[in-house]
C-alpha cells in the first residue's frame, strides 16, 4: 500500500501474514503509544509494519502525506487535522491517560495548589519575568494543560510564557537545565522526571473537556475505500492489544524499556497513569473540538466534522458491539 520509510524503528510483520494486505502503521514514543509495536504479532489477515516516530505530530504528518496508512495519534491531532482540512477518519481508541504536570526545582508549590500557581504566575508576570510553562505543542498534553490552566484562571497565551519542546524525551533535560518552570509531559518521561528528582508532581491535567482521553487510531478515506478488510483486521489487532494490555503489564513494560531505554521501574511506574480503551468517545470528541476552538487552538468549528469522520463499522465488526 505504501513505500517503506527509512531511518525509523519498525516492528516487522509476521511471516504468517506475508500474503495478506500490507499496512504501514505509525505510532509515537510514549508509554501508552509504544505497545502499538506489538500489533504485527497480534494481526490476523493483515501484514502490519509498525513504525515508531518521535511524536504524534510526526505520525500525523506521515499519514496525511500518505507515507503510512494507519496512525496512532491523539484526539487533539484528529481535531487539528480536521481544522486544516486533512482527510482523517477515526476508527478506534487505544490507550488513554499519560499526561502529567510537573514543576521544576525551586518552584515551591504543593501538588494541586492551583491558587498558588495562579498567584505565582501573576507575580512573575508583574515582575516582567513570566512563568515559563512548557509542553510539546500539538500533542495531547498541550491541550490538556491549556484546558486545565484555563479552568483555574490561567491563560496560557497571556499570563505565562509558553515554551514549545517538540520532542517529549527532551522534557527532563529542559527541567534539568532550568529552562522551564512548569511542564506538561507524557509518560514514561513524567515518571523519569519524578524518579530522578529534576521535577515534582503537580497535577494530572484531566479537569477539562478532554478528560483523560489521549490516543486515537485514524486512517484516511482512500485507505478505507481501497482496503476495507485490511483496515478491519488492523482494528482487530488494536482490540486484541487493548485486551492484552489490561491483563499483561510485563509485555508493556518490556516494550517501553526497549524503545526508550528507560529502566523497567520507571516503565512500570508510568503505567499507573495509563488506561487501555478501544472505544471512541463521540461526545467527548465534540467537547474537545469546542474547547480547542475556545482556546483559539484551531481556526474553525469542526465539531460536526469530528462526528462525521468517526467510522464505527470496524469496531462494531470486530467487537460485535454496537456503537454507544
Amino acid at each position: 500500500m505504501t513505500l517503506a520509510l527509512s531511518g525509523l524503528a519498525a516492528a516487522a510483520p509476521t511471516a504468517e501474514a506475508a500474503d495478506a494486505d500490507a499496512v504501514k502503521l505509525g505510532f509515537a514514543k510514549c508509554a501508552h503509544c509504544l505497545p502499538m509495536a506489538l500489533t504485527p504479532d497480534l494481526a490476523k489477515g493483515v501484514s502490519i509494519e509498525a513504525i515508531n516516530f518521535n511524536s504524534g505530530n510526526d505520525v500525523l504528518t506521515a499519514l496525511v502525506s500518505k507515507s503510512i496508512d494507519v496512525a496512532q495519534v491523539t484526539y487533539l491531532h484528529y481535531v487539528t487535522a480536521l481544522d486544516k482540512g486533512f482527510d482523517v477518519v477515526a476508527i478506534s481508541g487505544q490507550v488513554n491517560g499519560g499526561s502529567e504536570i510537573v514543576t521544576a526545582k525551586g518552584i515551591d508549590l504543593k501538588a494541586g495548589d492551583w491558587a498558588g500557581l495562579k498567584a505565582l504566575a501573576a507575580s512573575r508576570k508583574a515582575k516582567g519575568e513570566p512563568l515559563r510553562v512548557a509542553a510539546s505543542r500539538g500533542n495531547a498534553q498541550d491541550i490538556h494543560m491549556r484546558g486545565a490552566l484555563q479552568k483555574h484562571g490561567i491563560d496560557v497565551n497571556k499570563d505565562v510564557q509558553f515554551i514549545n519542546i517538540p520532542n517529549p524525551s527532551d522534557h527532563a533535560a529542559a527541567l534539568q537545565r532550568g529552562e522551564v518552570d512548569v511542564i506538561c509531559t507524557v509518560e514514561p518521561f513524567a515518571s523519569q522526571i519524578r524518579s530522578t528528582g529534576v521535577g515534582a508532581h503537580f497535577a494530572l491535567p484531566y479537569d477539562q473537556a478532554a478528560g483523560n482521553l489521549t490516543n486515537l487510531i485514524v486512517t484516511r478515506s482512500d485507505v478505507i475505500k481501497e482496503h476495507p478488510k485490511a483496515v478491519e483486521a488492523t482494528v482487530a489487532s488494536v482490540v486484541a492489544l487493548v485486551d492484552k494490555l489490561k491483563t499483561d503489564r510485563t509485555v508493556w513494560v518490556d516494550t517501553i524499556n526497549k524503545y526508550t531505554g528507560l529502566n523497567k521501574d520507571i516503565a512500570a511506574a508510568s503505567l499507573e497513569n495509563a488506561f487501555p480503551d478501544y472505544s471512541i468517545h463521540k461526545d467527548s470528541t465534540v467537547a474537545i473540538a469546542i474547547m480547542m476552538r475556545e482556546l483559539k487552538y484551531i481556526s474553525h468549528d469542526v465539531s460536526d466534522a469530528a462526528v462525521k469522520n468517526i467510522d464505527y463499522r470496524f469496531l462494531e465488526a470486530v467487537t460485535k458491539k454496537p456503537k454507544s
